[in-house]
């Protein structure tokens, strides 16, 4: 249920324990009264109900909560921390008055952030970006007398302003993921359900997992220091023999009566993926597999290989970004590998809209510039800072541009 905000507080009346007020000037008492908090408010409470359920922390709480965590990049632990020690802090969550003690849990930022969807942040970070936009156009602008008349013929042309757009990869929290560590993981979880699903008081057997046998075999391979293939390919065909003879068990007991709950039937239809992509792997002897699940607790990351030398390999969001006068804004999110050379068109036809006009450049790396885009940027009279389609030219080097090497004739 959503908590609707009371009246907001003013920084005068704030009330502290001991003697004095807080500071006008004070950047959090300047950012609380700049924020549309009714607006926010709208966009929080989307997902929650207005008269059912139990009331929960209000939206300027919630939301100001995770501004003051992204802008001081804080953990959640150290934000809770940092707001019962400052109160300009909760004077800028809206509280009328100083608490030392904690507002609450660092396990409520999770909620918090589960209860705003990819469109949901997305809006949030349009208005407050919009507001900072209009905040800087208002400021008076210093500029040289000579230069002043060059401007304006620019800013007449129809195109201003530098566009800005890359993609990269948000990383995951998650452990490297191997594909017996994998199996090892699904081995274990699958034996959880069945202990779950299995009543004592049946008088039936209970179904034989060989729990200790693969154990062993697992130990026995991670604790070498040399792992030959041919041994890792064999004990990945054992585990994913226990993990295909644990989902017949845990397919039998469920028909017996006994039911799961819906976390653990989301797990059980991860672990039949897992077993379902290594078989296949194992079979046609390949590496990759389509859709290819890398966490069991995190079945969406998905693998993008990126070719660096640091990691070749990422895991977690592919995201598209554009940056304009140092405000970046977050234009495509997919959990999918994908070229990011065709998202160009897409992010400079946003730019149009927020701003009413094209840009007078786009910045991009090399992917970016295929002849389509050159095409579409033409055409619309907007320069593109890349480098030129082709080979780059060859340089022959003269006798004047030949070095030697100190200590050789």
């Amino acid at each position: 249920m959503l908590r609707k905000m009371e009246n907001h507080p003013k920084f005068e009346n704030f009330l502290l324990p001991f003697d004095g007020k807080l500071n006008g000037d004070n950047r959090w008492v300047k950012l609380a009264e700049m924020i549309p908090w009714d607006k926010l408010e709208n966009i929080y409470g989307k997902n929650m109900s207005e008269d059912f359920g139990r009331p929960g922390i209000n939206a300027r709480v919630a939301i100001g909560t995770l501004l003051i965590k992204h802008k001081l990049r804080l953990t959640d632990e150290e934000t809770i921390e940092q707001l019962s020690e400052n109160p300009y802090l909760q004077f800028f969550l809206g509280y009328e008055e100083f608490k030392q003690e904690k507002l609450f849990d660092p396990t409520m930022l999770v909620h918090f952030r589960k209860r705003l969807n990819f469109a949901d942040a997305n809006e949030i970070n349009e208005l407050l970006t919009k507001l900072m936009t209009a905040r800087k156009s208002e400021r008076p602008v210093k500029s040289n007398s000579n230069n002043s008349n060059d401007d304006n013929d620019k800013s007449s042309g129809g195109n201003s302003g530098k566009l800005l757009i890359d993609a990269t990869v948000a990383p995951a929290d998650i452990k490297y993921p191997t594909d017996l560590d994998l199996l090892n993981e699904a081995r274990e979880k699958s034996e959880k359900l069945i202990d779950k699903l299995y009543d004592p008081a049946s008088g039936e057997k209970k179904p034989r997992t060989y729990r200790k046998i693969a154990r062993k075999e697992y130990i026995a391979i991670t604790r070498r220091k040399n792992k030959p293939a041919k041994m890792i390919r064999k004990t990945m065909k054992k585990h994913a023999g226990y993990l295909k003879r644990n989902l017949n068990h845990v397919k039998q007991l469920l028909k017996s009566g006994k039911g799961l709950g819906e976390k653990d039937l989301s797990l059980l239809e991860v672990l039949r993926k897992v077993h379902a992509q290594q078989s296949e792997m194992l079979k046609n002897d390949k590496r990759s597999v389509e859709n290819r699940i890398v966490s069991i607790s995190q079945p969406h990351v998905r693998p993008i290989v990126r070719g660096k030398a640091g990691a070749k390999t990422e895991f977690w969001a592919k995201i598209s970004v554009s940056v304009v006068d140092g405000i970046v804004y977050l234009d495509k999110l997919s959990w999918d590998a994908y070229n990011e050379g065709q998202d160009l068109i897409s992010q400079v036809e946003k730019y149009q809209e927020k701003f009413g006009h094209y840009p007078e450049s786009v910045h991009a790396d090399k992917i970016y510039a295929n002849r389509e885009n050159r095409r579409y940027l033409s055409e619309r009279d907007i320069r593109l800072s890349a480098p030129p389609l082709g080979r780059p030219p060859e340089r022959h080097l003269g006798k004047r541009e030949t070095t030697t090497l100190p200590g050789r004739n």
